[in-house]
């Protein structure tokens, strides 16, 4: 069952409205595109997966970003990685479809998935508009894990958190100092959220039993 409280329809709405009346063409492509490529798709707390995208630019726009490439991004992000759609398909331009491509984690021959996060995460790096979207896709993503991903799930999404986007999201913070209100208030919200599961976890985490010296079932002195 859905927990979502964002309706897809009227951020679909907001989104066109607000790229119209902005002139932002790449984010007015981009939004009729992945609302078709995702059709039928389902994030794991079982709301339709288009709410993914269209949270992120949602939540881009009302920090104040108006750049059309970053908004664009935010909306085609997993496009290629979840729908097999290529490049070439995406209706959007060449500086559009490289921020997706940044996006689009894989794992080449000879790589192990380690290896290919570090490469991953060092090429986002390098884009700022690359690096916004992966700050901005992340927020979201630990806003809507709890409830949903399994303890062991969540430590290691906290931990590829802690180790690989929040760096980034440092490095972008030192590189790209026009951004840095909105940094911090992206660095705020999930960094309050990994705490707060991960004090959770620690809490309610089932306390062991005594162990028993096998006879009658009571713990041995």
């Amino acid at each position: 069952m859905s927990k979502s409280i964002f309706n897809a329809e009227k951020m679909y709405t907001y989104i066109r409205g607000f790229a119209a009346g902005a002139n932002m063409p790449e984010t007015t492509r981009a939004l009729g595109f992945a609302r078709e490529k995702h059709t039928g798709q389902f994030r794991k707390s079982g709301e339709p997966y288009i709410i993914h995208p269209l949270t992120m630019a949602c939540n881009a726009l009302s920090l104040g970003i108006r750049d059309d490439g970053i908004i664009a991004a935010t909306l085609l992000h997993d496009v290629c990685e979840d729908c097999g759609v290529g490049l070439a398909e995406l209706p959007v331009n060449e500086t559009v479809k490289n921020i997706v491509r940044l996006l689009t984690f894989d794992i080449r021959d000879g790589e192990t998935k380690e290896i290919a996060k570090i490469r991953y995460y060092n090429a986002i790096a390098e884009c700022r508009e690359a690096s916004i979207t992966k700050i901005i896709d992340r927020c979201h993503n630990v806003s809507s894990m709890a409830g949903t991903f399994s303890e062991e799930k969540l430590r290691a999404y906290i931990e590829e958190t802690r180790h690989f986007v929040l760096p980034l999201l440092k490095k972008a913070k030192a590189r790209y100092p026009e951004y840095s209100d909105i940094l911090f208030a992206l660095k705020y919200h999930m960094v309050s959220v990994v705490d707060s599961i991960e004090a959770a976890m620690l809490v309610y985490r089932p306390k062991e039993k005594p162990a028993s010296d096998g006879k009658d079932g009571r713990p041995s002195d």
